[in-house]
């Protein structure tokens, strides 16, 4: 569907693109959350630009949704993925906002600026939480609430600085609001399912307050979500590594979330439609999974001795299939961890970010999986903890894998390692997507998946 550029003055316009160009193609593929690392930019076209605040004042405020084209092998220049910038625009840069430096402007229409990223700044977040607290109709944006919960005006500002692959901003320790830096058009499941979760008073998953999209071409782009900020709440990664300095248990922990992870599913499959997995559904997953191995093996020299082990994770699956084995599937979180719960100061845990694994299509981030397909992220999770540990740590992952497996049985009725085949077989192609992302992002973690993978290739299929 084509693309509709929208602006709201002429500043907005596609001169403005022009002019930012040379400083984006350095500035962006800088940025943790851009996926086209690796690949050189050749150039931006823009889907869509609303000016905030107005340019001449002493900030202007530009929200862009910008397209960035980039060369791929033997294909030429190809579109690219559509990236929401917050550009702000002063005369001079105070020395606290350095960090968010994009560059100089020396012609189009905010000539004789220094643009930044303007998340860094208190006001243009302000001005970000009124539109939603407001439910403004700002040229392709618009935003929406539920009215049943109230967003206080005057709410201080303060922009997360932990390493994400999307941008956040707590506002007076009330409420959080997560904007997506890499959007498509569709129906978001970061949106989608935590409304869908909220209907069903699932408490396990903060309720959406608000929400911006961007209504182009007929379709909407959500850009970002406000959600109640659970105040002096532990990130489960950090809890889990404490406790490993400290030489502490988490089984009990691990068990708790089992049972929260259980009680997300369950809610999820009364909210939205299941379906049953057949011979003619899990062939092409097992397709999926092993096209993926083979071009992980090709990217990733290391992993070559490992991929005949690993490729039998996924035939015993596709055999068991072929032998009339069916399976449940529902809608589930797509990319859960230990990142992505979080533990409140009375102990109950909950789970956030359902936006799946962002390098994947939107249609496939929307159907519906096994259950299993979550539970295989959690236990590498574990795995990575106890990796990531200062000091070794025996047993520690074994012991945090049961745990959470037995805390699900408790909610759910069904243990999943009663499925050791298709737990097997998630489990393998996540530890596969990790040592791709580790030999592309950060080498030093290469070890950890790998040594998942050996275990994994030496596991029996039966």
């Amino acid at each position: 569907m084509a693309e509709t550029v929208t602006t709201r003055t002429l500043t907005t316009g596609p001169g403005l693109l022009a002019s930012l160009d040379p400083l984006l193609r350095e500035w962006l593929p800088r940025q943790r959350w851009f996926a086209g690392k690796g690949r050189p930019v050749t150039g931006f076209s823009l889907v869509a630009a609303t000016e905030l605040l107005p340019a001449g004042g002493p900030l202007g405020l530009h929200h862009l949704l910008v397209r960035a084209h980039q060369a791929a092998p033997h294909q030429g220049t190809v579109p690219g993925d559509c990236y929401q910038l917050l550009i702000g625009a002063r005369e001079a840069l105070p020395p606290h906002l350095a960090p968010a430096l994009i560059g100089h402007v020396t012609e189009g229409p905010l000539a004789g600026t220094t643009i930044y990223d303007a998340l860094y700044d208190t006001r243009p977040a302000e001005v970000l939480l009124e539109a939603l607290r407001s439910g403004a109709r700002i040229g392709a944006l618009r935003c929406d609430r539920d009215p049943t919960q109230e967003i206080r005006a005057g709410l201080v500002p303060r922009r997360v600085t932990s390493e994400q692959s999307n941008s956040s901003v707590i506002y007076g320790d009330t409420f959080i609001l997560k904007l997506l830096r890499r959007v498509v058009p569709g129906v978001n499941p970061d949106l989608e399912l935590p409304l869908a979760l909220a209907r069903e008073g699932c408490h396990r998953v903060p309720p959406p307050t608000a929400w911006m999209q961007a209504e182009l071409g007929g379709e909407p782009y959500v850009l970002g979500v406000l959600q109640p900020f659970v105040q002096g709440a532990a990130d489960g990664w950090e809890l889990a590594l404490r406790r490993l300095a400290k030489d502490e248990d988490f089984a009990g922990e691990a068990r708790a979330l089992g049972r929260a992870t259980a009680e997300v599913h369950t809610a999820l499959a009364r909210a939205l439609p299941t379906t049953t997995l057949g011979h003619a559904h899990v062939d092409p997953l097992v397709a999926g999974m092993i096209e993926r191995l083979e071009q992980a093996a090709q990217a990733v020299p290391a992993l070559r001795p490992y991929a005949p082990g690993l490729r039998t994770a996924y035939t015993a699956l596709a055999d068991l299939a072929a032998e009339g084995h069916t399976w449940t599937a529902q809608r589930v979180h797509g990319d859960l961890h230990l990142g992505q719960c979080l533990r409140s100061a009375s102990g109950e845990w909950s789970l956030i970010d359902f936006e799946g694994e962002p390098a994947r299509p939107l249609a496939e981030r929307r159907m519906p999986q096994p259950i299993e397909r979550d539970v295989a992220g959690m236990l590498r999770s574990f795995d990575y903890a106890a990796h990531a540990a200062e000091s070794p740590a025996p047993g520690w992952a074994a012991a945090c894998r049961a745990a959470y497996c037995t805390g699900y049985a408790e909610v759910s009725g069904v243990d999943p390692r009663t499925d050791p085949v298709l737990l097997r077989a998630f489990e393998t192609d996540k530890a596969v997507y990790e040592v791709v992302y580790e030999a592309r992002h950060r080498p030093d973690w290469l070890p950890v998946p790998l040594s998942a993978v050996r275990r994994l290739a030496a596991s029996d299929p039966s």
